[in-house]
Formats: C-alpha cells, structure tokens, sequence
C-alpha cells in the first residue's frame, strides 16, 4: 500500500511538469509493462514492441469495445504517447532503459484506429 502510494505521488509529480496525459495513463503503462512480462514472460527489460502489444491487448482486456475512448480520455492517442510516458517515467527514475532504448521505438507501431476499432475481436464478428 505504501509502495502504491509513493508511486501515485511520483506520478503527479511528472503530471505537474507534463500535463499531456493523465495520471491514470502512467497507471495503465505500469499494469501493461507487468501484463506484458508475463505474457512474453520476461523478467525485466522489455522492447517498446512487446510493451505496445501489452498495453493493447491489456485496454481491450479491461475496457472492450471503449478502450481507445478511455485512452483517448487520458491523453494517448498514439502509440508515441506511450513512448512520452515511458520516457517521463525513466526521467524521475521510476523505470529504467538500455542505452539502446530510444522514443523511435514507440514511433507508429500501431495505428490506434486500426488496433482498437477495425481489428477489435467483435468487429469481426459483425
């Protein structure tokens, strides 16, 4: 709980320098750098690839046909955006990266459009 507690401190923190997106987005990345761990299980370092795919299948997993709504709600709009988070949160220390990590790496990998709406699971059905 305590932990929980001085991560959402840290997390308004970083909205106060960058307000773009809010603190719920930095939630959310933390759950998918963790969903997808264990989807690829990998214990540690994560590609911005095997991250984005986590974070996609995690929104349509929590939040169904609303989830691009929900992360549009929150400031993401882009896969970039979560690069931006990522990023923020490497800054005041909250994550870690390789030298070889860059904000190119989130740079359009999937277009929300397409990933959220038109390859939705239930659009295919219709």
């Amino acid at each position: 709980m305590k932990q929980h507690l001085e991560l959402l401190e840290r997390i308004r923190e970083i909205v106060a320098k960058d307000a773009r997106y809010r603190p719920e987005a930095y939630d959310f990345v933390r759950s998918a750098l963790d969903y997808a761990g264990k989807k690829f299980e990998i214990r540690g370092h994560l590609t911005g690839r095997q991250l984005l795919e986590g974070a996609r299948e995690l929104a349509i997993r929590r939040y169904g046909p609303m989830a691009r709504t929900v992360l549009e709600h929150w400031g993401v709009q882009r896969t970039e955006d979560i690069g931006e988070i990522v990023f923020n949160m490497v800054d005041i220390g909250l994550l870690s990266k390789t030298d070889a990590d860059q904000r190119g790496d989130f740079s359009s990998v999937y277009d929300f459009g397409e990933a959220f709406d038109e390859e939705y699971p239930w659009h295919q059905r219709r």
